[in-house]
Parts: structure tokens; C-alpha cells; sequence
């Protein structure tokens, strides 16, 4: 895939589009502590990944690590399918 960086960042989430050629849309879930009522919300952030074979799908969970630009959006490399959909 690509050569690995020392400090580059990796996330895991799940494809939710696969339209594009070779990109797709990650959707990482992450929990966070409300500051004040101290329960957990769901925060969900949308990244466009470069997919250089077409393999992933929606459903996929996938490892994305962080890139040089690639163009306006992608910043980010799909490193890894971790779980494929059936």
C-alpha cells in the first residue's frame, strides 16, 4: 500500500459510500465525555480515503492512515479491510 510513516495517524471505522474511483468515505465513531453531565456522546467524523485497488465496500471496516494531500479532501490512505461485509 504505502510506505509507513513514524508518526502518522491511524483510525478504524466503517466505508459508508464507495462510489468514487478509488476513494471512499470512512466514518470514524469516537466517545467523548460531555464536560458538564459527564456521560458519553457519540462523535462521528467523515474522511475521504484513497482505495487505490476498488476493494472496499460499504459495510467494510477499514484501518486509514494519514497521507500527504492527494487532492481537495483525501489526506487519507486505506491501510487495511480489518472486517469485510457479507
Amino acid at each position: 500500500m504505502e510506505k509507513a510513516r513514524g508518526n502518522a495517524k491511524t483510525l478504524t471505522g466503517v466505508v459508508v459510500s464507495d462510489k468514487m474511483d478509488k476513494t471512499v468515505v470512512v466514518q470514524v465513531e469516537r466517545l467523548v465525555k460531555h464536560p458538564v453531565y459527564k456521560k458519553y456522546v457519540r462523535r462521528r467524523n467523515r474522511f475521504a480515503a484513497h482505495d487505490e485497488l476498488n476493494e472496499c465496500r460499504v459495510g467494510d471496516t477499514v484501518l486509514i492512515r494519514q497521507s500527504r494531500p492527494l487532492s481537495r479532501h483525501k489526506r487519507w490512505r486505506v491501510s487495511k479491510v480489518l472486517e469485510r461485509v457479507a
